[in-house]
């Protein structure tokens, strides 16, 4: 029987939503503890929930990586010029965690390294933004390679994860806007690429 499997999915939910307003409010940092004491209960009473700490992790991730990549879908699933569409992804993207910088970072840095379902959770989701990705290309052009369409979807997704990293550290001193413009100028440049078959050394190359 799965944890948790039968209980009140309000209950559940609730409890989400106590781990998300700490979390918020410490950063990372936030422990098990604070969590249940915001939702009034005792420790081993959230861990009989989620199963352990790794398994509300898992919650939290998924929760959220639902949420975002709908997000993203919404915005580079439009009909409107790629251009407008990867501006409008990179911004909604950058947008989002920047609203909830101390969340983010829980999920990617702290609860991605600590629990594997959680960081699974992460990935699965990156992927799942690559391959669309790579699928809405393919599906825009005829001449569109699929490998390097792959390549290029799963590659543009770890860039723009990367840079957003970078941007919540500086967002200070680097405006959101300026982020997008160099994002989307490197995205704009190299989709090309991915119309072309994958280039091959000529013969005697080293």
């Amino acid at each position: 029987m799965t944890v948790g499997a039968g209980r009140d999915p309000e209950r559940r939910r609730a409890l989400l939503e106590a781990a998300d307003r700490v979390i918020r409010r410490e950063g990372p940092a936030a422990s098990m503890a604070a969590i249940a004491a915001e939702a009034g209960i005792s420790k081993p009473i959230l861990y009989r929930h989620f199963g352990d700490k790794g398994g509300l992790y898992r919650a939290l991730a998924e929760r959220h990586t639902r949420a975002l990549i709908e997000v993203l879908r919404g915005e580079f699933s439009r009909d409107a010029p790629i251009g407008s569409r990867a501006r409008a992804t990179v911004d909604a993207y950058l947008a989002t965690i920047s609203a909830d910088p101390n969340l983010y970072r829980f999920l990617v840095h702290r609860a991605g390294a600590r629990g594997s379902a959680a960081h699974g959770a992460m990935s699965t989701m990156i992927r799942d933004v690559g391959r669309e990705l790579a699928e809405m290309l393919v599906a825009e052009g005829e001449s569109v390679d699929p490998t390097r369409a792959h390549v290029w979807g799963h590659a543009i997704v770890g860039m723009v994860r990367t840079a957003g990293d970078w941007w919540l550290d500086h967002d200070r001193e680097v405006p959101r806007a300026d982020v997008v413009d160099g994002l989307v100028e490197l995205i704009l440049g190299g989709l090309p690429a991915a119309a072309s078959g994958p280039t091959r050394p000529r013969r005697g190359a080293r």
